[in-house]
């Protein structure tokens, strides 16, 4: 039995979110069998510092096992080619607009989509019940556990983002950009629109700010049950070195129950 939550996000010009996570509701996510505490920053956010520029982490929503921190690095991305677009501009235009968030979070661009950490496709985000706009991209993960080579379980978790195809000019890297901040664990948004997390799309999209930096470098500060060793066999199963895992899911919604972390703007 698990839990499920979505992130949904850059609709008909209103970025709305919410959080899809699916973990055993015997993982030690929940038991409290892992402890949570920091990771070491990642050089390049380590060297990072504009102190003047201030940031929005008060705006970033928290899942009960700590923030969504990566702690292996490089990160591997997997963004698919696509049969219908022979040129593969689309393909070229988001890694070169993920690449952008490498000066910060070391990563690397892999053709395995199964050991991808972050995965990315050119799909419509499905429409949510009651709502019929449609929306320009949807990140939501999961929980799931990996063998390393010693022996031991880790906590893990995947992304998958989901790009529309009904985005053109700008507009691909722009949504492409924003999205990928939130697998890197910027889960939340920007009250201002020079920020690449801003809420809303806006008419000239903006780089990487300043802001957006020093959210994340504080978010990767932050203690987190991510990536740190379960302390007994309890939780999802995994395969040895894989950073794939089993979870089953259901809905929540912070509506009917306050243990659910959705951003809703």
């Amino acid at each position: 039995m698990g839990a499920q939550r979505r992130f949904r996000v850059w609709g008909a010009g209103l970025l709305a979110a919410g959080l899809v996570v699916a973990f055993s509701l015997r993982s030690p996510a929940v038991d409290g069998g892992i402890p949570s505490r920091p990771h070491p920053l990642p050089p390049t956010l380590e060297q990072w510092g504009d102190p003047t520029a201030g940031d929005y982490f008060d705006e970033i929503e928290v899942p009960p096992f700590g923030y969504l921190i990566w702690s292996r690095w490089p990160v591997r991305v997997y963004v698919e080619r696509r049969e219908d677009d022979p040129s593969q501009n689309w393909r070229e235009t988001v890694l070169a607009a993920v690449m952008e968030w490498d000066a910060y979070v070391p990563l690397e661009i892999t053709g395995d989509r199964d050991r991808a950490d972050i995965r990315i496709f050119r799909r419509r985000p499905p429409l949510k019940p009651g709502h019929l706009r449609a929306r320009s991209g949807e990140t939501r993960y999961r929980l799931l556990t990996r063998t390393t080579e010693t022996g031991s379980r880790l906590l893990t978790h995947q992304f998958t983002i989901l790009l529309s195809p009904t985005q053109t000019g700008p507009y691909v890297a722009s949504v492409a950009r924003h999205e990928f901040g939130h697998a890197l664990g910027i889960w939340g948004h920007s009250p201002e629109e020079t920020d690449v997390m801003y809420f809303a799309q806006v008419r000239e999209p903006p780089p990487i700010s300043p802001r957006d930096v020093n959210t994340l470098r504080r978010i990767y500060q932050q203690p987190t049950q991510l990536g740190w060793p379960l302390a007994s066999a309890d939780g999802p199963p995994s395969e040895s070195g894989s950073a794939l895992g089993d979870a089953t899911s259901m809905n929540f919604d912070r509506r009917r129950t306050p243990k659910v972390y959705k951003i809703d703007r």
